[in-house]
């Protein structure tokens, strides 16, 4: 016997893990979730990609060397070049030679926008402020992860007390069914009773199958963004009790709308479209280049026009250099810009709206949490009425029914009644704890409120 009796508590307890706290819940699903990783890695790229834009700064230095064997004939006239183009570097002759020449050539080229207008500093503006908005992005997902995480952990508290109600039912309807098989054997009551009492027992352990299922895929959604395995994620029953006795009282209003994860997000969206303006702005701006060269050539043609051995062309004779300022602008980009920037003013603007729409939205947010709230706490305080008359009303039905007093089918209301009761009680602590971090979610108060259940 007691062989028996320590294989059903080791039994009990592998079946029935300790419950894991909301707090602990949110910490597994910020250190784990799948979607939270990938979005720290776009945060990456953001900051690889500052890194990147400001390298656009940088010169470019080139170090070129060729040799050539041909021909070094020449005509005159004017002509566009279109690319590269061979140049023989020499005066027009009175007939075509057509002997080979070889020659060489080895330049060191400096090419650096040293000055834009701003256009450089603007890029950069532009990359922080995609940073920022990446990191406001990870920071909006991470918050709405945890808000996810938060309703469907309330939604497992509200299964597993519907499962522990329903069991309660199939009890009850266990204990008529046994009853009414008994008062049937003894000719008391009729056997249409068993039948009926068979089918409401059958319907009650339906319901809780369902209800089991539904619970399984909640665990394993929570399982799915905290990296726990299903089997041990458990609701604490006990967080209505402490956040009655805790009178945790959130503010209605936003109490920090500035740095709201939810608004943050269109907030920074909004200032990178008016860097993107400015950048626009500056992108069309003259530019101010240094350019150099030193090059060094060599010939198989001397000075009076001889061509002499080949070998010859392969010594560096001749070096130059030649430094220059220029300054270039298109006057067309005048309508490009306007353009451009016609078109990024509209993004700015779109922006601007959508913070204003999510500011908006969270307000109302918050208002309605405040009502649902003040609900719950009248519902909290008239449902033990319920509770108290349905529970008097089923016994003395039952007790009614077993002498014979009334029928299955008034005891069957009865105890549906009683049902309906436990489960208006469920869906009233659910509702008023789910209503405290809706409006904990909207006013940006989510720690606070996990802080207060530590």
């Amino acid at each position: 016997m007691f062989l028996f009796l320590y294989l059903g508590l080791e039994t009990h307890a592998q079946v029935s893990p300790k419950p894991i706290g909301i707090v602990d819940l949110i910490d597994h699903v910020t250190a784990f979730s799948p979607a939270l990783a990938a979005d720290s890695a776009v945060v990456d790229i953001r900051a690889a990609q500052l890194k990147e834009t400001a390298a656009n700064a940088l010169p470019n230095l080139k170090l070129n060397y060729q040799a050539d064997l041909g021909t070094n004939n020449n005509v005159t006239g004017p002509y566009m070049a279109f690319g590269i183009v061979p140049s023989n570097s020499r005066g027009v002759r009175t007939v075509s030679n057509t002997q080979a020449a070889l020659t060489n050539l080895g330049i060191v080229s400096l090419d650096w926008e040293i000055y834009n207008f701003g256009a450089y500093k603007a890029q950069n503006a532009v990359a922080k402020s995609e940073l920022v908005a990446e990191h406001s992005r990870f920071a909006q997902r991470r918050y709405q992860t945890r808000a996810i995480a938060i309703d469907d952990y309330l939604t497992l508290l509200k299964l597993q007390d519907m499962l522990s109600i329903q069991q309660q039912n199939i009890k009850r309807n266990e204990q008529i069914n046994r009853s009414i098989i008994s008062l049937a054997r003894s000719g008391i009551r009729p056997g249409v009773d068993t039948s009926i009492a068979g089918a409401e027992l059958s319907k009650s352990r339906l319901n809780y199958i369902e209800m089991d299922n539904t619970y399984k895929k909640v665990q394993l959604d929570i399982a799915a963004i905290s990296g726990l395995s299903p089997q041990n994620i458990v609701a604490d029953s006990t967080m209505l009790d402490r956040l009655k006795l805790l009178e945790v009282n959130l503010s209605v209003n936003l109490t920090d709308s500035s740095s709201h994860p939810l608004l943050d997000f269109y907030r920074n969206n909004y200032f990178s479209s008016i860097e993107k303006e400015n950048l626009v702005k500056k992108a069309y701006n003259p530019k101010v280049s240094l350019q150099a060269a030193v090059w060094s050539r060599g010939s198989s043609i001397d000075a009076n026009d001889n061509f002499n051995r080949l070998s010859t062309g392969l010594d560096w004779q001749r070096e130059n250099y030649l430094v220059g300022l220029g300054i270039s602008y298109n006057l067309f980009d005048l309508r490009r810009r306007q353009l451009k920037l016609r078109t990024q003013k509209a993004n700015s603007n779109f922006y601007l709206k959508e913070l204003k729409q999510e500011r908006l939205m969270l307000s109302n947010a918050a208002l309605q949490a405040g009502v649902e709230i003040n609900t719950a706490h009248k519902r909290l305080e008239e449902i033990p009425n319920q509770l108290k008359a349905a529970s008097a009303g089923y016994r003395q039905k039952l007790s009614l029914y077993k002498n014979g007093l009334t029928d299955i089918i008034e005891l069957n209301t009865a105890l549906n009644i009683l049902y309906r009761a436990e489960s208006d009680f469920v869906n009233a602590k659910y509702l008023y704890i789910r209503s405290l971090f809706q409006r904990a979610i909207a006013t940006n108060q989510v720690d606070s409120l996990l802080n207060a259940l530590k």
